[in-house]
């Protein structure tokens, strides 16, 4: 699997990125173990958590697996701090003690010393940016964390966070997808012109770019399932599936899966690091790793640029 930089960093990640959302929940811990295998078995190095992630069990889950199935110096983790739950609400804090002390619980969940990457989740309004970025700059001075970021900032905010960090801020996480191409307004060219790398969360358009949805929603997906199905509704709407059809087109052509076009386009994209993709299964991981992610031809890109361009 191809490395690459992100950003203008010397942080080397895969270009896919195993994400773990759903480990603790939808996937068991011996799914979450195959899925680890097959994916640094791929060539996958970059694995990416969060403190919140179903409370701290995806993490747990996680550090069970580091040093049995993987070395820890194969992998490039990643995990994020500043979104919590109290009384089953969940709640954004970014001060500086809700950021440290989620980082030290990561780092005892996962049994390691460091992060190589550590995420701010989400922009808060009620602290200071500069108490959220002291925290940044702390956690790499002490050496947790070897590079930090954000996740979910928009242009201004991005650009922003990284005139007052002290430290490069390398990556901001983000939505990107054909069906979810806002962040190419404001969020990409910010990104670009601070040196940080995209992480691009639902790459495949929250499942809806693997064709699945097209005749009817599968009884084992997030859309059927009363507590996700609004993650994946509005992609269910005219204009994502119409995208999706231009997709399947573009698939049938080539004699490629819609996934692996769906990511392919995406990785054209040079401020792209990482693609974040959230498999519930090991057979939908193993799906997503036999893509080829090979360059598409400069029609089917433009063609597909076109059809998906945002309004």
């Amino acid at each position: 699997m191809e490395q690459r930089f992100t950003g203008t960093s010397g942080l080397r990640v895969s270009a896919l990125a195993l994400g773990t959302m759903t480990w603790g929940n939808a996937t068991d811990p011996e799914s979450a173990r195959g899925q680890l295998r097959d994916f640094v078995d791929a060539g996958g190095t970059t694995v990416d958590t969060a403190d919140s992630y179903e409370e701290g069990r995806s993490e747990a889950i996680l550090g069970e697996l580091v040093g049995d199935v993987v070395p820890r110096s194969d992998l490039v983790l990643v995990s994020k701090a500043g979104v919590g739950h109290r009384k089953g609400r969940r709640m954004v804090d970014t001060s500086r003690r809700a950021m440290l002390a989620g980082l030290d619980a990561t780092l005892a969940r996962l049994g390691t010393d460091h992060l190589d990457l550590w995420l701010a989740h989400l922009w808060d309004d009620n602290v200071p940016l500069e108490e959220t970025l002291g925290a940044l700059e702390f956690a790499v001075s002490s050496g947790r964390t070897r590079y930090v970021g954000v996740s979910n900032y928009n242009g201004w905010q991005l650009a922003r966070a990284a005139t007052l960090c002290e430290v490069p801020l390398v990556a901001n996480q983000v939505e990107y997808s054909l069906v979810a191409r806002a962040a190419e307004q404001e969020v990409a060219p910010a990104a670009e012109h601070v040196g940080a790398g995209l992480m691009s969360w639902a790459p495949l358009g929250r499942g809806v770019l693997t064709g699945k949805y097209r005749a009817h929603v599968p009884a084992d997906s997030r859309a059927a399932c009363d507590t996700m199905a609004g993650y994946v509704q509005k992609y269910l709407e005219d204009r994502p599936q119409r995208i999706t059809e231009a997709l399947m087109t573009a698939s049938q052509g080539l004699g490629r899966r819609p996934l692996d076009v769906a990511l392919s386009w995406l990785l054209e994209n040079n401020a792209v690091a990482t693609a974040v993709v959230g498999p519930r299964t090991r057979e939908q991981l193993q799906e997503i790793l036999a893509a080829s992610l090979a360059p598409l031809p400069e029609q089917i890109l433009s063609v597909l640029s076109e059809v998906s361009r945002a309004a």
